[in-house]
């Protein structure tokens, strides 16, 4: 059975997660839900079948299910689904008992401190990833990431066309990117993930 100052430091850390840390940068309440519900949930569950004999197996079997049911679920960006891990793995290490209590409390405050910087705002501020709909074919790619450099006032580090229609002439593609100094992308406005329609001067 797992110690109770385990469990309390779990509720603790999954708070410091959510509303400390997720809400502050992402502002979206229906992941708030979801990261409590699967923290406490896998909590509960690893809590009252958990035992030195058969943790190991329960926590590989609730990964895999619950990474499945993600799955299915409405799709999530990359830092969410980041989120999401980190509160099924605070729930299994406050549930299953199999550590002793420092290093159980020492795991939860590691993934929730690699989380605070990881997400930071500062890390890699002015890297970016978007998708771009150009209304030109651009079938080479040198043309292509000149366009870009100087449609977004950025340097372009990868380019990945998506779309290449040669009929309606146009170019759907995935953009990685750096601000320049003093650059402001077109999108800021845009929500994330969105596409940006980028017009163009004939």
């Amino acid at each position: 059975m797992p110690d109770l100052t385990l469990l309390a430091a779990d509720l603790v850390a999954v708070v410091v997660l959510t509303f400390a840390l997720y809400v502050p940068r992402h502002r979206r309440r229906d992941l708030v839900v979801a990261y409590l519900g699967v923290n406490v949930g896998v909590l509960a569950v690893s809590a009252a079948l958990g035992s030195g004999t058969v943790g190991a197996g329960l926590g590989l079997g609730l990964f895999g299910v619950l990474s499945i049911i993600r799955l299915r679920s409405t799709e999530l960006a990359q830092s969410e689904v980041a989120y999401y891990f980190s509160a099924l793995a605070l729930g299994l290490v406050g549930g299953l008992g199999v550590t002793s209590v420092p290093l159980g409390v020492g795991l939860m405050a590691l993934v929730v401190a690699v989380m605070a910087v990881g997400d930071s705002p500062r890390l890699l501020r002015r890297y970016r990833s978007q998708t771009v709909v150009l209304d030109r074919a651009f079938t080479s790619e040198a043309a292509l990431v000149a366009h870009l450099e100087e449609l977004l006032g950025a340097r372009v580090h990868a380019v990945d066309v998506q779309r290449l229609d040669l009929v309606n002439d146009t170019t759907w593609v995935e953009v990685r990117y750096s601000l320049l100094d003093g650059a402001r992308r077109p999108a800021d406005a845009a929500s994330a993930g969105a596409p940006v329609l980028a017009g163009v001067a004939r």
